[in-house]
Parts: C-alpha cells; sequence; structure tokens
C-alpha cells in the first residue's frame, strides 16, 4: 500500500484529493510551486542553527519565548503521550505584537544564521497559499464552495511553522521514536523534509511509510477536519524515527482555524454515519463531541507537549479549565 501522490495542476485534482482524505488521511502532492532552491537554503540554515552548541540555541530557548510559544527546545524537549521525542526543534508562527493569547506574538530569532529569519519568513509566506489552495480542493470534494474555508474558518488563521531534527535512532532504543504515533491538531499540514525517510502513516491497522522524494510536499489532515466532516476526511495517526546514518530534517507548515472558531460538524445529506472511535484514537479523544474554540484545543494540546513550559507562562485556567480537553 502506497500513499497517493497527487498533481495538485490537474483539473481531477479535487475528486483525487477527495479519494485520499476519505482513505488516508494523507497524501503528497507535486506540481506545488514551491522552489526547490528555497526548501534547499532553508534547510541549510537550518542545518547551520541545529549544529550549533546548545548554550548559544538557549538563547532563543523557547522559555524566552514565553507564552508565544516561540523559540528552540533542546533533543527531548517535546513529549509524546507524556514519552520525550527523540528529536530537537524550532517554533514559529505568524509575526504579531505582543498578545495575552497563547501563541501569539512576536518570533524570537538568532543572530547567527543571519539567513534563517528571512527564509522562514519566505518560506511560511509560500506555504500559506499553497495550503489555502488545497483547502479549496478540498472543499470542492466535500461538494462546498471552494471559498468555503478561507472565507471563515481560515479567513484569519492561525499559522505555524516548526523545523524539526531528528538525529540518527539510537540502537538501543527499539521503543523509542522520533516522535511517538499522535495526529495533528488543526486543519492541514504541509511538510517538506530532507529526503531522509522515516515518517509513517497509519492505515488501518498497517504502517505505511510516506514518500521519502525531497521534491514532494506531503500533506495530512488535522483533528479539526475530521471534527468538521464528522470522520468523512480522517485525522490519521503518524509516527517518525531516523533509521539513516546522518540527521533527518523536516519542515511542517500548519494552517489551522482561526483563534476563536468554533467547529461544528457540517451538515451534509447524504446519510453518512459519523464514527465514534474514541477508544482507538492515540489520544483517546472523541471527535464527535468537542467544544469550546479551536484556541482552547490548541492550548490545551500543546501545553501537554511542553507541560513545564506550560506551568510556567500559561494561566492554569486556560489549560485544566477547558471543556475540550479529551
Amino acid at each position: 500500500m502506497q500513499l497517493p501522490i497527487i498533481d495538485i495542476g490537474s483539473s481531477e485534482a479535487p475528486v483525487e484529493i477527495d479519494r485520499a482524505c476519505r482513505q488516508f488521511g494523507f497524501f503528497a502532492i507535486r506540481n506545488h510551486g514551491v522552489s526547490d532552491d528555497l526548501r534547499t537554503a532553508l534547510l541549510d540554515a537550518a542545518i547551520e542553527f541545529f549544529g550549533r552548541e546548545d548554550e548559544d540555541k538557549a538563547s532563543v530557548s523557547l522559555e524566552r519565548g514565553g507564552a508565544a510559544w516561540r523559540g528552540w527546545f533542546p533533543l527531548g524537549g517535546e513529549l509524546t503521550s507524556g514519552v520525550p521525542d527523540l528529536k530537537e526543534g524550532f517554533y514559529f508562527g505568524r509575526e504579531l505584537p505582543p498578545d495575552s493569547r497563547p501563541m501569539h506574538g512576536p518570533n524570537i530569532w538568532p543572530t547567527e544564521p543571519a539567513t534563517l529569519q528571512p527564509l522562514v519568513t519566505e518560506w511560511m509566506a509560500t506555504m500559506e497559499p499553497l495550503a489555502q489552495r488545497v483547502l479549496s480542493m478540498m472543499a470542492a470534494g466535500l461538494g462546498l464552495t471552494p471559498d468555503f474555508f478561507h472565507s471563515d474558518l481560515t479567513a484569519d488563521p492561525t499559522p505555524l511553522f516548526r523545523i524539526f531534527r531528528y538525529p540518527p535512532h539510537p540502537p538501543d532504543s527499539a521503543d523509542r521514536w522520533g516522535v511517538a504515533e499522535h495526529s495533528d491538531y488543526g486543519l492541514l499540514t504541509l511538510l517538506a523534509h530532507d529526503g531522509t525517510a522515516g515518517l509513517q502513516v497509519k492505515v488501518g491497522d498497517e504502517w505505511i511509510d510516506a514518500p521519502s522524494d525531497p521534491s514532494l510536499i506531503i500533506c495530512n489532515l488535522g483533528d479539526m477536519l475530521d471534527r468538521l466532516t464528522a470522520g468523512r476526511y480522517r485525522s490519521t495517526p503518524h509516527r517518525a524515527r531516523n533509521s539513516s546514518t546522518a540527521d533527518r530534517y523536516s519542515l511542517p507548515f500548519f494552517l489551522d482555524p482561526g483563534w476563536d472558531a468554533e467547529i461544528e460538524a457540517i451538515a451534509f445529506d447524504d446519510g453518512w454515519v459519523a464514527p465514534v472511535d474514541a477508544d482507538q484514537r492515540w489520544d483517546r479523544a472523541n471527535m464527535r463531541e468537542l467544544s469550546g474554540t479551536y484556541g482552547d484545543w490548541l492550548t490545551a494540546k500543546v501545553s501537554r507537549v511542553f507541560p513545564q513550559l506550560a506551568d510556567a507562562v500559561i494561566d492554569a485556567s486556560l489549560v485544566t479549565g477547558s471543556t475540550v480537553i479529551g
């Protein structure tokens, strides 16, 4: 079994994307218009940054980013299901003035490499319209107007970007993962990478390898699309492990709903019976009974992967009082 590879310049793309969303929750796209040169330059800057000593990188740590959740975290600094991941990373978001809301505010940038800031900024400016384009094709596949997402849920979206470094997997850690089984939280993820294999997707009871061609961009669906479509489109579990002998770099961009959006299932008239499968999900969350805003959901989720940071910078009521924590 293989993930579909879809030419989004084709007139058949909305139909093929709809089929992939229903069957896999994952697909790869080509003819996407993202420059290989831009991707390579960003990866080179990332390699230079992550190659510096931890003491240097700590000057732009997540702790310094505060409630905006921007900055670097060290190897093992992020948790999945309570277990430290074997990766390090750097969090970015839309450049904003200081804000009382979590995950809103200014980015923090290292002095070196000086190219990282303009390259990340250009990358995010490139990926957001591509994500909107893919969402418009999903809307068409669902029988909605092409501007369904852009006119409402992503009119003022929550765009987030990460750079992750996965070192070669330790031979004595067969039970560990670069990032363990999880699903993404929002609407749509667009993943570029350096061509090193490692991403696996769970389709039914089978784990399959995602394409490792760096010219492709991997698309996967988040929990809010699962919620919005009542399970027609699934937020598929995935995981990553670097079994190569060199570092693996990935560049996930997330286009998520507006912070204050409340995600309610679309009222389709097709006889679909929404699956109730919380007991089968990695986090046991019930996608059919979520309530509250997307900001509530995201704050609760991110606070679980960085619990110490959450305790330090987030009002506990935003975490424990949320109605959407599964």
